[in-house]
Formats: C-alpha cells, sequence, structure tokens
C-alpha cells in the first residue's frame, strides 16, 4: 500500500512539474512574441475535439517541426494549415499522389469527426507531426494566459505573493525581535548559595 501512494505521489508530482514547465515556456514564448516551443517542440494549444479521445480538447500538444514533409504515412498526426489560416492537427487516413504533378499530397480526418477534411493537404502547408505527448488541460489557462486580461493577470497575481510573502517575512522576524527583547530586560536571578553554617561557640 505505501508503495502504491509513493508511485501515486511521485506521478501526480511529476505531472505537476511537466504541467508549470510546458506552461511557463508558453506564456514566456507569448510575452516575447515569439513561437511556443520547449527543447525544438512547438507547443500547440488543442481547444476542439476533433482528435478525441487521443488528443484531449484543452490540451498542449508537443509537435515535432521539419524535416522531409513528405515522409509521412497514414495513420501519422500532422499540424497543417488549412486555407483559411488555421492551425490544425490531424490524422492522415490517406496518401495520394497529384496526376499531373505527380505531388504527395495527404487526405486527414479527426479522430472524432464523421467525415475527412474537405481539402487535401500540401506538404507545404504541413509544419510537423504530433509527438504523442500531450499536457491534459494546459490549454485552456495558456489560452487564458493570452488574453489581455490573462496578461494583466500574470504580472500582478506574482507581485501580490511576492508582496504578501515579504510582508509575512518581515512580521516574523518583528515578532521574533520582540520575543527575544523581553528576556534581554531580565535582570539575573540572584545566585542560590547554601545556608550559612553559625559557627560560633
Amino acid at each position: 500500500m505505501r508503495f502504491r501512494k509513493w508511485i501515486g505521489s511521485a506521478l501526480t508530482f511529476l505531472m505537476a512539474v511537466a504541467f508549470f514547465t510546458v506552461a511557463g515556456s508558453v506564456v514566456l514564448s507569448r510575452v516575447s512574441g515569439s513561437e511556443p516551443n520547449f527543447y525544438g517542440y512547438q507547443l500547440k494549444t488543442v481547444l476542439s475535439g476533433s482528435m478525441e479521445p487521443s488528443i484531449p480538447t484543452g490540451s498542449v500538444a508537443a509537435i515535432k517541426p521539419g524535416g522531409d514533409m513528405t515522409r509521412f504515412n497514414v495513420g501519422d498526426v500532422i499540424t497543417f494549415r488549412s486555407g483559411d489560416n488555421k492551425m490544425i492537427t490531424h490524422r492522415i487516413i490517406e496518401v495520394t499522389k497529384d496526376e499531373q504533378s505527380g505531388q504527395v499530397l495527404y487526405r486527414t480526418k479527426g479522430d472524432n469527426n464523421d467525415a475527412a477534411d474537405s481539402l487535401l493537404v500540401h506538404p507545404a502547408n504541413v509544419t510537423g507531426v504530433y509527438t504523442g505527448f500531450n499536457v491534459p488541460y494546459a490549454g485552456y489557462f495558456l489560452s487564458f494566459a493570452g488574453t489581455k486580461t490573462g496578461n494583466v493577470t500574470l504580472l500582478i497575481i506574482p507581485g501580490i505573493l511576492l508582496f504578501l510573502y515579504a510582508v509575512g517575512t518581515l512580521w516574523k522576524a518583528i515578532a521574533s525581535l520582540e520575543e527575544k527583547q523581553p528576556e534581554a530586560n531580565k535582570t539575573p536571578s540572584d545566585a542560590k548559595h547554601p545556608d550559612a553554617i553559625d559557627a560560633s561557640t
């Protein structure tokens, strides 16, 4: 029982570390205006349920960019830019070629969608492949962080917490000094001597 409890606590700790690490990386990236990434992996917020249950709604998915974008096969999950300039992460269900140019094209579909996507995906529009790693629920936080309210909140809350920590530390220091001061003002008690012995005869 203790071993299972220890394993559960360790997993919870690791999940918390992963959440805050990814969240911090994305927040810093958004503040700097760059693409959110972590050790070479792009971090994409998934707020739709089209890839449930493979990629839960509200999660942050790790996407590996670069490489030959014509190398993918049926079953791979890719992130691509759609015709209306939206970033979509769907699974390849068919690899085909243009009859005239011989260019590789991908037919994609969300795992939770009934029908395939209407347009074929050109490799030039593919930005990366899904690694299989995601952090559930982190996307909701990051989506909020990207708003004006979120940006202000993320700047104010740490400041308030830091202020409260400083006040608490100062209060403890003052209380400690007040406790020591009365002790310093006390006069030392008279030393106890043994009763004098009458030596007179």
